[in-house]
């Protein structure tokens, strides 16, 4: 098959890419590396940079494709709040001109990346899909708009359209940005040189922490998956996990008994979130296969910028 991938140098969309020409596909990248690294592409992915909302050059792509994974997005909850407008810009205003372009060139199935995030707070563990989302941040705002644009502009063209809500990915290669850093990979960093993990609230909020490999099997799945037209799919690993429990690991796993810090002014987030995946086991067969413990062993293992300070614990002990 030919596939269209947005956002395809990031984190998840690079480790989609890859997997992908592995299995033999065709597949082409587009990606404008603000947040994305092109060399975490294997050289078989065709590469373009430039902007998800350029409708002439998404019909230049888009020749002759069999299915668009769209992940192209802003993603930081924190920058949204600052930058409500840019994130509007991209994520939904890119959707929408991607799917324009889909119906100009008569691309029949799009994979949305949409995000656990819509949900908000919620009283009902773990949440399906029919409960209501109550977002509460722009960036979670604009993932549930795009998703209604999706599954609406298909309607209206004849196009499939299938929507992910993905939990709290992590794994190797994630972006470890100076400010505003996803949980795993900023308390990695944290543990590994000698200072402080630094947790927002009381550490007793939970979320669903999801292995990279396990969130690229839904996507390849959601490509060629019978009956899931116009769905909203949750995709998490279904075991919810408090960031005290987190911290408790990744201690483990790294071997460094690190000073935990709580940080009671700034904001944990919701109390709680956790994925209920029955949608995604009927629907895609999906099964998540690597569980949290093995997860940060993979990160330990894989993701050279913890390599210098592994081996230096290896060395003390």
């Amino acid at each position: 098959m030919r596939f269209l991938v947005t956002g395809g140098a990031g984190f998840l969309g690079s480790a989609l890419a890859n997997r992908l020409v592995m299995e033999g596909h065709h597949v082409h990248v587009l990606d404008d590396l603000s947040n994305g690294n092109r060399a975490y592409l294997r050289p078989e992915v065709q590469f373009t940079q430039g902007d998800v909302d350029n409708i002439p050059l998404l019909w230049s792509l888009l020749h002759e494709v069999d299915c668009v994974y769209h992940l192209a997005a802003r993603v930081s909850v924190a920058q949204s709040i600052l930058h409500p407008r840019d994130y509007n810009r991209v994520n939904v205003g890119g959707t929408v001109s991607l799917m324009e372009a889909m119906r100009d060139t008569g691309v029949k199935r799009v994979v949305f990346t949409s995000s656990g995030a819509v949900y908000g707070r919620q009283t009902t563990q773990p949440v399906t899909e029919d409960i209501p989302p109550a977002p509460d941040s722009p960036y979670a705002v604009s993932k549930w708009a795009a998703e209604r644009y999706i599954h609406t502009i298909g309607e209206l063209w004849q196009i499939e359209t299938v929507a992910l809500r993905i939990f709290n990915a992590y794994g190797p290669h994630q972006s470890l940005p100076i400010s505003h850093a996803p949980v795993v990979p900023r308390f990695l960093q944290q543990a590994l040189t000698g200072g402080s993990i630094v947790v927002f609230g009381d550490g007793q909020q939970t979320r669903d922490f999801v292995y990279v490999s396990d969130v690229v099997d839904a996507l390849v799945r959601a490509a060629t998956a019978k009956g899931c037209n116009r769905h909203v799919i949750n995709i998490g690993s279904g075991v919810e996990t408090s960031i005290r429990d987190l911290v408790a690991e990744i201690q483990k796993a790294t071997g460094r008994s690190t000073n935990v810090i709580f940080n009671h002014k700034k904001s944990g987030g919701v109390p709680r979130l956790v994925a209920d995946i029955s949608q995604a086991r009927k629907l895609l067969g999906f099964k998540p296969k690597v569980d949290l413990r093995e997860g940060l062993r993979r990160i330990l293992t894989e993701d050279e910028r913890f390599q210098p300070e592994m081996k230096q614990t290896h060395l003390l002990g």
